[in-house]
Formats: C-alpha cells, structure tokens, sequence
C-alpha cells in the first residue's frame, strides 16, 4: 500500500508477551461487498492512501498492514456478565488486528475486528457478525461520536456473502465483518483474568502496559502506589463515560466487565437503545429481565465496575488504597453530568450551584412531561433564546405547568454558548436527529427487503451535520 505520511504503525501489544493472547486466522468469506468506509476517520489515521482493492485487502482479507502485527491476535480476558463471572472468555469473534497513532493527538489506537471469524474462545460460535449487528453498531458509533460521546468508531463495514442462523434475528440472515477503531482494548476483565488465575507477575505487567500507553501520569513511586493512581485515573474516565451516555439517553444494554475498557471509551454495542422519553426503567436489552442494566443504572452499575477491577489490583495494592481511589468517581460523575447537560443545551455555566439547580429542574421536567427526550434538547437549545420556535413547534403543549416553570426560572440566567447555530437549518427543521429504534427499524428493512442502502447513506449524513453543527466532528 502507498504509505501516507500520517500513517504511523506502533505495535505494542506484543511487548506484553506470552500469555495475554493467541496468535488466530482470520476467516475466509465468500465475497467481499464494501458497505462502509469511514473516510474521515481512515484520513486521520493515515489509511486514506488504500485503494479500494488495498481496503479490501487489509479490512476484509486482513493482510498485515506494513511494518504492524503480523499475525491477528485474540486477547484473553474474563469478566461478570450480569454479575455472574465467567472465566470462559475472550474474543469469540474478533481480534486485534493491528496498532497506530493518532496524528492529531498521538493516542495509541487499535484496529479491531467483530465477526472475523472463530477464535480459541468462541464457545461453539461460528465467530460471524450479522448484517444488521454490523449496520447497528455503525449507526450506534455515528450518533454516539456526534453527541460528543467518547466511543470507538466503525472504520469499514463489509458484507461477506455467507447465510447466518440466528435466534434473535429472522433466519437466514445476512452476514458481515466489521472493523473498529479504538482508543485500545484492554478490558476490566483482562485483569479479572489474571488475578482469577493468580498470574500476578503478568497482572503487575499489565498494570505497567497500561500505565505507559495510557495513564503516563499515573505512574508513583512504587507499584501499590502506581496502581491507585492508575484506578484513579480509570475511575474518573469511567464516570465521564456514565455521565456522556446519561445526557445523551443512551443504554448501552450490556455493562458487562468484559464490555468496559481502561481507556474509558465506549464500545462494543449490541442491543443498545435511545430514550424515547425520560425513564429510568427503560431496558434496551430483551433478556435484561431484572432491569440490572436498565437506563437510570448505569451509573451505579459502572462503579460495581470499578469495584470489580479494584479487586484484580489486591495482588499489587492495599485495599485501603484502591477503596480510596475509586471514592473519586461520585463527584466526578456528578460533575460531568452538570456540564455535559448544559453543553447538550447550549447553555453557558454560571457555577456549581445555578448549574446543579438547572439540571435538578430540568429532569423534574422530563420526568413530569414526558416530552420526547432528544426534542427536548432540540426545542430549548440555548434555552429562552428558542423560546418562540419551541412553544409553536409540536410539543409546545407540552412545555407548561409549574415544573416547566421551574426550569424556566433556573436557566433564566444562564447565556447561550452560540447562538448563531440557531440560524442553522438544522433548527429550522422538523425535529431532531435522534435514533430511535422505529427508525433503526426501518433503516434496515430497506436493507433486508430491496438492498436499498440509500436511507442509511442518508441518515449517516444527517447525523455527521448534527455533529458538525455542535462541534463534534474529527479533527483533520
């Protein structure tokens, strides 16, 4: 491939060593159909210079990428799922495919597969991911990325010709293999593994990997002391996740350990959901029976967490030190939903307590109403400054009453960040660009009936201007 000069090949996971994942092969499909390619993300990491029979190649095919892993790599890992651990883990289904650098901010990012083929940990799977799997995924990292949400992103979709029986999925169903770019893949649940197994001179190089690559300040004195910085450190990235998906009225669905990444960042989606309305309750999974993952838990369910990867860390820290370390994640959490929500709003922070009084109110709001909770955020961006164009608009009924007055009385004061973006035509339009499951719905059908992929073509482009609009876009 033609090198691009912001193409900077950096693997590092095998400087770990033996133990931490198995060299695989990837599977070989029937044919290899482009569905997606993320140009902008592909342009930032340097892989804007392959042409299209190179993209097939490399993201399809996985010939090695110049001068990066030779060999794909299946990392083990462990990790409660549903609160019941399961030491019979690991990539079933994908592998880490190669390491780069971010040209613009110099992170270390991983490419990553779903549905390249079985692994030693597959369980009895067949190691594929469906097409729609592969459309939703994409379509959850487009609006998630647009909503200012740390996540990883969907680099290329392809459709790989094969015919997939499915229990949650009408039967025959399509197949696909989707690669992912990721701000690294180390789980909780790669820890969980090694203290599970007593492997604690691998746990303390694990904690050492992920301290250079990672969290370099957190690095102490001492390996105890290195270890609750660097759950420190994990703890608050983790709670500024909780608080971006809180905001944003994402359920993630499945908040596994083995489903959170050191990093912070958000991936691996599969039965998520959007609000529709302001519910705590709400599940986006259908054998979420209890609700432990339901929207209004994440929060507390990140921070059981936490407490889990605490625990791998008692081979290298007192516990007293890592208790200590994780009381950061509360106020942080708290702290980071204040700000997100006004950022969602377009609302200037006047300071701690005005802020908090807001934010109380408007979910007072949004619980008395039950006013779409994305047309919400639509109708009021910039608070009175869209007072007219929200009270004519179709949920202007809606938006009365002593809570709504309350609300109105809490942002009175508060400034609007830009007001130009009022003029946009986004504003002007029918309502927001939202993702509900009726329209994720739809989306697909057009795919699985006549092949038509103009309407998700069509929607990826609305959700990229939405972004734009609002400051969320990749960097060039």
């Amino acid at each position: 491939m033609p090198v691009s000069p912001r193409y900077r090949p950096d693997p590092r996971h095998q400087e770990l060593g033996e133990g931490f994942a198995d060299v695989v092969a990837a599977a070989r499909f029937p044919r290899h159909v482009l569905r997606f390619r993320n140009d902008r993300w592909a342009a930032r990491v340097g892989l804007d210079s392959l042409t299209p029979d190179e993209w097939e190649a490399h993201l399809a095919g996985f010939a090695p990428l110049p001068d990066n892993l030779r060999q794909p790599l299946a990392l083990r890992y462990h990790g409660h799922q549903f609160r019941s651990y399961n030491p019979a883990l690991g990539d079933g289904r994908g592998f880490l495919f190669a390491q780069l650098r971010d040209a613009v901010d110099d992170r270390l990012l991983d490419l990553g597969t779903k549905g390249s083929g079985a692994t030693p940990y597959a369980r009895g799977g067949d190691g594929r991911l469906t097409l729609k799997g592969g459309v939703r995924e994409l379509l959850a990292t487009e609006q998630l990325e647009a909503l200012g949400v740390d996540t990883s992103k969907s680099l290329s979709l392809f459709e790989t010709g094969e015919r997939l029986v499915r229990g949650d999925e009408p039967s025959p169903t399509r197949s696909s293999v989707l690669v992912r770019l990721s701000h690294g893949h180390i789980r909780f649940g790669s820890f969980q593994r090694l203290a599970y197994l007593g492997e604690h001179d691998r746990l303390a190089r694990l904690l050492a990997h992920s301290v250079a690559l990672f969290y370099p300040d957190a690095q102490r004195q001492g390996l105890a002391a290195t270890a609750g910085e660097f759950l420190r450190a994990v703890a608050e990235r983790a709670a500024a996740t909780a608080a971006a998906w809180m905001v944003a009225g994402f359920v993630h669905g499945v908040l596994n350990t083995d489903n959170m990444n050191i990093s912070g960042e958000s991936f691996d989606y599969g039965p998520w959901r959007w609000l529709p309305r302001f519910d705590p309750g709400f599940t986006a999974a259908y054998f979420d029976e209890s609700g432990l993952y339901a929207f209004g838990r994440q929060p507390s369910v990140v921070l059981w967490n936490l407490e889990r990867l605490a625990e791998s860390l008692l081979a290298l820290a007192p516990e007293a030190v890592l208790v200590d370390s994780l009381r950061v994640y509360a106020p942080t959490y708290a702290a980071e939903l204040v700000r997100r929500f006004l950022a969602r709003l377009g609302l200037r922070p006047r300071g701690v307590g005005p802020d908090e009084v807001l934010v109380d109110a408007a979910y007072a709001f949004l619980h008395a109403s039950q006013v779409e909770y994305d047309r919400f955020f639509f109708d009021w961006y910039g608070g009175e400054a869209s007072q007219a164009r929200a009270l004519a608009g179709p949920a202007g009924g809606q938006y009365q009453g002593e809570a709504f007055a309350e609300l109105r009385r809490a942002w009175s004061e508060h400034e609007p960040v830009a007001p130009q973006r009022l003029a946009d035509p986004y504003y002007a339009g029918a309502g927001p660009c939202a993702l509900l499951i009726d329209e994720v719905e739809a989306l697909w059908s057009a795919i699985a009936g006549p092949d038509d992929w103009a309407p998700l073509t069509a929607k990826i482009a609305e959700i990229r201007r939405f972004g734009a609009l609002h400051g969320h876009a990749p960097a060039a």
